[in-house]
């Protein structure tokens, strides 16, 4: 492998300038701070380099490299207790990385820090965690970790530059396809300098924008592990390489139960990214067949906290003897997290869905508004956009940077995304089958090409019908779903609806054999290299693209957010791309949520001042011992 050696750092980070000079961890004084704050000029062939404990794509940071703790955390929060939950369906795998075989336990990433890590109260930063500083020239050529010397994975050894690099070609060679590719062609060469240093060199042919973010984010696993094992790293297995995390594996019970319990070593209970987080001695994750089951059992006191995403649930059964006695809390928390992007999707793949007016015609059978009031009692909104956010959904006419961005691919783009405002969902009467929307449903199959036989199916030239069938596992969704299939029925589509098992459902998702899945993408507050993941040409038959969506426009603006300026440029193009998707209707928008319900048993505690980004009841919530022991002297669980 090709060295780069490459003196230290000649200049610091421009954003630490305005933050005492001294490491977060180390408290000395930073080298060169006092030439940094007289403005000292540096000749010109002598290259600048950034130093800093932090980075941020687009904006300043907003803890300083002194910050004792993060603001919306206790630093006071008790260590103690355990906190217990419930998942749905099996898992037969603690191998989170194994993404095309086997079905991961839940959690089981959770052992593995990352290089740096991010903040729930601000958008885009990245903090070091593993490394002490990071530094990268201005066109960000290379990057460069400084790591702690303090690490230690869970099984007591050190945690090094060479795990670094192990971990990093590991996910070039047997992670999943689309990333493995990619990360491939952007680090052409990397190298550990030494025990406590790392080094990646950056493609220059590939955007500036993300380059250090993907490096910032890599996780780090044991090279002696995997050596010593002969595992693989995409392979479905219950052994798992230790991680430097504040929790390890302690017990796992294939498809029924795992729990996490605290490291007491663990080498970070100090550092100022981990105070007042990861307050629980252990984290119980239960596996229920499905919801009613799981739901009984939290009220039987099996596991203490709920997340629930029932609205049947939420509106009519939380009038057990624990809620009416105050010992179970019911409780709505605000959520600024851009929801998934949920909905029935259209394998894209398939010829049947290639003409638009099909979609939409099959999208028209959908009813939110009487789904939503007789059968979700009238506790979701219905989803308008891929990022349902104000700061990056497409609304009304294209105008400004948008419209400047639309218009580097009008050749690609219909008229009607320059001249009609973003395509909203439809609206729909009280009834099961809105016949408004049921006349022009039947024009736009008839455009398609399909007449109505004796029968009443829809056939296509050929006297093909016109085939569709549900694909599902979660039996809670049979209320939601068969009301829609019975509207398609009417329609004259031959639809069905097939609920299968877990382990069924999951082969022939990875495989793409489906027609439609009620699924969804995570969206974020920011965009990058990630698109292409999710919604690229190149990978559309990625894990992360159900869909299969693929247009050459996204593709297109895709680089040009990539290489973004600033975030209003990249919110610009992150627009722009949600109107061209909206518009293709590659997916049925259906509902989201826009708060957390959670119920739990009443010993838990969070901090007043809770952050805008996430509920936090796995990172910074605790338990109060003398409530929990009042609860378990009255018999409230098990």
């Amino acid at each position: 492998m090709q060295k780069h050696p490459e003196p230290r750092a000649v200049a610091k980070s421009r954003e630490m300038q305005a933050f005492p000079l001294k490491h977060w961890f180390w408290g000395s004084v930073l080298g060169f701070g006092a030439v940094l704050a007289a403005g000292q000029v540096f000749a010109q062939d002598e290259p600048v380099i950034i130093e800093s404990h932090g980075f941020n794509e687009y904006g300043e940071l907003k803890y300083a490299i002194d910050a004792p703790h993060l603001d919306y955390v206790n630093p006071e929060a008790p260590l103690g207790g355990q906190i217990s939950l419930a998942v749905g369906g099996t898992f037969d795998s603690m191998n989170p990385f194994a993404t095309l075989s086997g079905t991961p336990g839940a959690l089981s990433s959770s052992i593995f820090e990352r290089m740096m890590d991010s903040t729930s109260d601000e958008v885009g930063s990245l903090y070091c965690v593993l490394c002490t500083t990071l530094e990268y020239p201005e066109d960000r050529s290379y990057v460069i970790f400084n790591l702690r010397d303090d690490v230690t994975f869970s099984d007591g050894t050190p945690m090094t530059a060479h795990d670094v690099v192990f971990t990093h070609e590991l996910f070039r060679e047997q992670g999943t396809p689309s990333y493995a590719t990619y990360i491939q062609q952007l680090v052409p060469s990397y190298e550990a300098v030494d025990d406590y240093t790392v080094r990646f060199d950056f493609n220059p042919d590939f955007p500036l924008r993300g380059r250090i973010s993907q490096m910032g984010t890599t996780i780090v696993m044991s090279k002696a592990w995997f050596e010593e094992t002969g595992a693989r790293m995409d392979e479905a297995r219950l052994e798992t390489s230790p991680g430097t995390g504040e929790y390890r594996i302690s017990s796992v019970d294939p498809g029924r139960q795992i729990i996490y319990t605290r490291n007491p070593d663990y080498w970070g209970a100090d550092h100022p990214m981990r105070i007042g987080r990861g307050n629980y001695d252990s984290i119980r994750i239960e596996y229920f067949a499905d919801t009613d089951t799981a739901f009984e059992a939290f009220k039987a006191g099996e596991f203490t906290l709920r997340r629930e995403t029932s609205s049947i649930n939420w509106a009519t059964s939380y009038d057990f003897p624990a809620i009416e006695r105050g010992q179970v809390i019911k409780k709505e928390f605000a959520e600024g997290t851009p929801p998934r992007a949920n909905g029935f999707v259209f394998n894209m793949r398939l010829d049947k869905f290639q003409d638009r007016n099909v979609r939409r015609a099959l999208g028209l059978m959908y009813n939110f508004t009487w789904t939503n009031e007789n059968l979700q009692y009238g506790l979701f909104q219905q989803r308008e956009a891929f990022w349902e956010n104000d700061r990056l959904k497409a609304v009304g006419l294209p105008e400004g940077r948008e419209l400047e961005i639309l218009e580097t691919v009008r050749d690609l783009l219909p008229e009607a995304i320059f001249t009609e405002e973003a395509l909203l969902p439809h609206e729909s009467g009280n009834r099961p089958l809105d016949r408004g929307n049921l006349r022009q449903a039947l024009a736009l199959i008839e455009e398609a090409g399909f007449t109505s036989g004796d029968d009443g199916l829809l056939r296509d030239a050929n006297g093909n019908t016109l085939d569709v069938e549900l694909l599902e596992t979660r039996q809670s969704f049979d209320r939601i779903f068969n009301p829609y299939i019975e509207n398609l029925q009417r329609l004259g589509v031959n639809a069905t609806y097939n609920r299968v098992d877990p382990s069924q459902y999951q082969a022939r998702t990875q495989s793409n054999d489906f027609d439609m899945i009620f699924d969804g993408y995570r969206n974020g507050l920011q965009e990058g290299a990630g698109l292409g993941q999710k919604y690229g040409c190149e990978d559309r038959d990625d894990v992360f693209n159900p869909a299969g969506f693929c247009s050459e426009a996204v593709d297109a603006i895709t680089e040009l957010v990539k290489v973004a300026e600033n975030y209003d440029d990249m919110a610009a193009g992150v627009r722009a791309i949600d109107r061209i998707m909206r518009y293709e209707y590659f997916m049925v928008p259906t509902y989201f949520n826009p708060t957390n319900w959670v119920a739990y048993y009443d010993f838990y505690e969070y901090p007043e001042n809770l952050p805008e980004f996430g509920l936090g009841h796995l990172d910074y919530w605790w338990i109060n011992e003398e409530k929990f022991e009042a609860l378990r002297a009255a018999d409230a669980f098990k």
